[in-house]
C-alpha cells in the first residue's frame, strides 16, 4: 500500500486489534487534551459557585454598571474595575505594538548579522523577568520619572489642547493609569516582538530579493511584502500580549493606586479587577464581600475567554481568506 494511505489503513483497523503501544499513546494524548477542558470547566464551576451570593444579590447588569465599591455598606459594583482594566490594557497595547513591530523589523531586516542573535536573546529575556520585579522597578524608578518629568510635560503641552487635553489634567503623582499602562507595555513588548520576528523570518527571501532587484526600498519591501505576508503571526503575538495584559496583577498593583473611580484623566489613580483581587481578598470580612470578589474573578475569566475566542475566530477567518486567494 502506498505510504500516503498509511493513515487511512490505520483508521480501518479495529481499535481492539491495534498495537497496545499505539492504544496507550492514543489514550494518553486524548487524556491530556481532555484535561484542559476539565480544568477550564472546573475553574468556571468554582468561580460561579463562590460568586453565587453576589450574583443573587446584585444581578448581572447592576453589578456590571454600578460604580459603587463600598465594603463598609456591603455595596459592590464592577464598573470602576472593568474601566481600569480596559483602559490599562488598551493603552498598553497602543504603546507596545508599534515598538514591538519596530524591534522585529530592525532585527530581521536592518540589523547586521552579528547583532541579530544577541538582540533576539535580549528581547526574549525581558519576558522571563518576574512581574513583581517590573512592579518594584516601576514604583521606585519609573513612577518618580513620570511624576517629575514626563507627566508635567504632558500637562503643559497636550493637557492644554481641546478635547484630548482632558486626558492629561490633574496632579502628576506617578501612581496612575498612565504609569501602569507604560509598565504593562514594557512587559508585553517581548511577546509581540518575538512572535513578529519569527513571522517576519518566514517571509520568502526570493520575493524580497526580487523586490530589491527591481529597485524597491527597504521600507517598500517591509510594508508591501514582509508585513502583509506575516500579518497572521503579528495578530497572534498581539493576542498573546492581550491575554498577558488582561491578567497582569503584581506589576500593576505597585503603580496604579487601587482607587475605585472612573476618571477621564490618565493621571489619576484607578483600579483593575486583578489589582482589586490582590489587594482586598485578604480583607474580605463578610460573605457578600468575598462573593463579590469571586464575581469579579468570574467576570475577568469570562471576558478573557470571549476576547481571546473572538480574536481566534478572526484569525481563522483571515487565514481562510488568505489561503483562498
Amino acid at each position: 500500500m502506498p505510504f500516503g494511505n498509511d493513515k487511512l489503513a490505520l483508521i480501518k483497523i479495529p481499535f481492539y486489534k491495534r498495537n497496545p503501544v499505539d492504544i496507550t499513546f492514543t489514550g494518553l494524548t486524548a487524556l491530556a487534551a481532555l484535561s484542559t477542558v476539565a480544568v477550564f470547566l472546573g475553574i468556571l464551576y468554582v468561580l460561579f459557585q463562590q460568586s453565587a451570593l453576589a450574583i443573587k444579590t446584585f444581578g448581572f447588569f447592576r453589578f456590571i454598571f454600578s460604580k459603587e465599591w463600598d465594603p463598609v455598606r456591603d455595596v459592590f459594583g464592577a464598573a470602576t474595575n472593568i474601566y481600569g482594566t480596559l483602559i490599562t490594557t488598551l493603552l498598553s497595547l497602543a504603546i507596545a505594538i508599534p515598538v514591538a513591530l519596530g524591534i522585529a523589523i530592525f532585527i530581521t531586516e536592518i540589523a547586521p548579522d552579528f547583532l541579530k542573535g544577541p538582540m533576539g536573546v535580549a528581547i526574549e529575556l525581558l519576558a522571563a523577568i518576574p512581574s513583581i520585579i517590573y512592579g518594584m522597578w516601576g514604583l521606585f524608578t519609573l513612577a518618580p520619572i513620570m511624576q517629575n518629568y514626563i507627566e508635567p510635560a504632558l500637562i503643559d503641552t497636550i493637557g492644554k489642547l481641546p478635547v484630548v487635553g482632558v486626558l492629561f489634567q490633574g496632579t502628576p503623582m506617578g501612581i496612575d493609569l498612565l504609569t501602569a499602562s507604560v509598565i504593562l507595555s514594557i512587559m508585553i513588548i517581548p511577546f509581540t516582538a518575538s512572535i513578529s520576528r519569527d513571522a517576519f523570518n518566514l517571509a520568502p527571501a526570493i520575493i524580497k530579493e526580487s523586490a530589491y532587484a527591481v529597485g524597491a526600498t527597504k521600507w517598500e519591501v517591509v510594508s508591501n511584502i514582509v508585513i502583509p505576508y506575516s500579518k497572521l503571526g503579528i495578530a497572534g503575538g498581539v493576542i498573546l500580549s492581550l491575554g498577558r495584559a488582561l491578567g497582569e496583577t503584581m506589576a500593576v498593583a505597585f503603580v496604579l493606586g487601587n482607587n475605585h473611580q472612573i476618571t477621564s484623566s490618565l493621571l489619576d489613580a484607578a483600579a483593575t479587577i486583578t489589582v482589586t483581587l490582590a489587594n482586598e481578598f485578604t480583607e474580605a470580612s463578610s460573605d457578600i464581600y468575598l462573593s463579590s470578589l469571586f464575581y469579579l474573578a468570574l467576570l475577568l475569566f469570562i471576558f478573557s475567554f470571549i476576547i481571546l475566542a473572538v480574536a481566534k475566530l478572526f484569525l481563522i477567518k483571515t487565514e481562510k481568506s488568505t489561503a483562498s486567494r
